[in-house]
């Protein structure tokens, strides 16, 4: 047949030559798109899966927006089968389709009043994405916020090292005093194109900073020469000038073609179900421009996702800010995730940070050769322009038990380096379980999770093997943050949250986070070492309220005490108290043209 290889490419991006009323629900309404999106029948069960073929672009949703913990929690109460808690954002039009997908779900359980809270307090938000003209352009004035901060005591700001006070924060400045960012967001869409936007002005006071000596012996331990780094993003040597400046946040342009978003500018990226962080990728730094690819929908190949189910992939490129040895890298990561049951998903990852000034040039050929290495490398090729990189892998999964589909979550997220990912090579590798219960008995409102774990790998990798490398010296960081876990190199740590839900938007929290760097430890072979000299601690306690008023204005409030030793840095136990209070308005105003 000499149309096959067009039927093979169609079946591989989702496609299904003769589609059914119980197969595609068209994605798109109005005078452009065809016919209108209709919801789901509540009594009605597909006989095959649903399958969404887009033709309008949709914006990413920010990952610290309120949509991803209510989303989380409506999964962990045993809905939203489709959604991928690995990799995230999601588009605004692909959690509209997780909605429809769980509608009949939702409505056969007239009883749980939470999970029908959830869904309708989403669905308000996304729902203008099926109901305008595609021949139209849309644009939103998402948000306008200020944030304050007061910290009293000094914090530490040093994830390569010593540790973070304020974690996961897009690696905005903060120091000692009064800190104000204040910003607003946008986004539009036009046919198949949709623009987001998000910026905002911040300020940071003047801080003294590390000493030389330190700043010395910390250079020492990355392997970094002194005298040809004199400044180093990684390590925050004083004096510290007061930060008063513009940042973009966010800002992608996204083009949807197959139910894929090709995309180009700052983006989220957070590939784990972890809720303190992933390994991979987060939002403990700020964000890279990079080039991304995103299957935004689950894709079914027939026979394959028989085995595997649907699964849903992502990839970018870009390059990493703030390294000086070598300078300026480049990174490239993608990531597959599978559903093979509705109450299983698991993935693979992996990054390589490869080239830099000096080292390797940054060419098509060097990114081929970094993207296909998979092997061991010599030391020799390591120092020559054949260099593939520094080669990491992630493994995560979560998984809804047993006999308690709607109560208990369980999940991991685990690291490798140099190792094609943490199940070829265990004892060498990061892990970060975590437990989820998604309500208590007789206290629907209320929900509770727990993560720790460690990446504390001496006894096979070295103090520098994870978020390290010999020729990147300066890791898995992005301005002088690293872009994935807190939790950091050689530590032991964890983080605990304690809700109550007022509404989707709304709730009361309480946490706890600790991270540890042990003072020495036993290296198989070399006798007693250490990665810090003294190690470091961190206890963090935290009260969070979210309050909303007249739908549209939020309140978020939080307090954190922090008590930390670092004997490296400053003698005796340390402690420091951030307070926090954010206004942010939800105009929800709408142009169109």
């Amino acid at each position: 047949m000499k149309f096959a290889p067009v039927i093979c490419l169609l079946a591989a991006f989702g496609f299904s030559l003769q589609p059914t009323p119980a197969q595609t629900i068209a994605a798109n309404s109005g005078a452009g798109g065809g016919t209108a999106q209709q919801p789901i029948s509540p009594n009605y069960t597909p006989a095959s899966p649903v399958t969404y073929v887009s033709t309008s672009g949709s914006p990413y949703i920010p990952m610290d927006s309120w949509i991803y913990p209510a989303l989380s929690r409506l999964q962990g109460l045993g809905y939203l089968d489709t959604a991928f808690l690995g990799l995230r954002p999601w588009t605004r039009l692909s959690v509209l389709h997780m909605l429809q997908q769980t509608a009949d779900k939702i409505d056969a359980d007239s009883n749980n009043q939470e999970a029908r809270d959830i869904y309708l307090s989403v669905l308000h938000e996304v729902s203008p994405e099926s109901n305008f003209d595609l021949r139209t352009a849309r644009l939103e004035l998402e948000s306008v916020y200020t944030q304050f901060r007061g910290i009293s005591g000094t914090p530490l700001r040093d994830s390569f090292h010593l540790g973070q006070t304020i974690v996961n924060d897009y690696g905005r400045p903060y120091q000692e005093g009064f800190n104000n960012y204040t910003g607003f967001s946008a986004h539009s869409e036009l046919g198949r194109f949709s623009l987001y936007f998000r910026g905002e002005y911040q300020h940071a006071p003047s801080a003294s900073g590390y000493s030389p000596e330190l700043f010395a012996t910390l250079s020492k331990i990355d392997g970094i020469p002194v005298a040809s780094n004199p400044v180093q993003a990684t390590i925050p040597q004083g004096p510290i000038s007061s930060t008063n400046t513009f940042r973009v946040q966010e800002a992608n342009l996204s083009y949807n073609i197959l139910n894929h978003e090709i995309s180009f500018g700052k983006s989220d990226h957070w590939w784990a179900p972890n809720q303190s962080g992933s390994f991979a990728w987060s939002n403990n730094a700020e964000n890279i421009y990079a080039f991304q690819i995103d299957r935004t929908e689950p894709l079914r190949i027939p026979l394959l996702s028989r085995l595997t189910g649907p699964f849903r992939y992502d990839f970018f490129v870009g390059s990493l800010k703030g390294h000086t040895y070598p300078n300026s890298p480049w990174v490239h990561a993608e990531k597959i995730s599978f559903k093979p049951t509705e109450n299983l998903e698991f993935g693979f990852e992996r990054t390589v940070i490869w080239g830099g000034k000096g080292h390797v040039p940054i060419t098509i050929h060097s990114f081929l050769k970094s993207f296909f290495s998979v092997q061991n490398v010599t030391p020799a090729e390591k120092l020559s322009r054949d260099d593939p990189g520094a080669r990491f892998g992630t493994f995560d999964f979560s998984y809804r038990l047993p006999l308690m589909r709607k109560w208990v979550t369980l999940y991991t997220d685990s690291l490798a380096h140099d190792d094609v990912n943490p199940i070829s090579a265990p004892r060498r590798s990061a892990y970060m379980p975590g437990l989820y219960l998604s309500h208590f008995p007789g206290l629907e409102k209320l929900d509770f999770r727990v993560e720790g774990g460690t990446t504390d790998t001496v006894s096979t990798g070295g103090p520098n093997f994870l978020y390290n490398e010999t020729i990147q010296k300066q890791g898995y960081t992005n301005k002088g943050f690293i872009a994935g876990s807190w939790l950091g190199r050689q530590s032991t740590g964890g983080q605990a949250w304690l809700t109550w839900h007022l509404s989707p938007q709304e709730h009361i929290q309480f946490s706890y986070r600790t991270d540890k760097v042990p003072q020495s430890f036993n290296v198989p072979g070399k006798g007693t070492d250490g990665f810090i000299p003294g190690g470091t601690t961190q206890n963090d306690y935290q009260f969070n309220v979210v309050k909303r008023f007249h739908k549209d204005i939020e309140l978020n409030a939080w307090v954190q005490y922090e008590r930390w030793v670092a004997p490296i840095y400053k003698p005796g136990v340390q402690n420091d108290t951030t307070a926090q209070f954010q206004i942010t308005w939800y105009p929800r105003e709408q142009k169109t043209f």
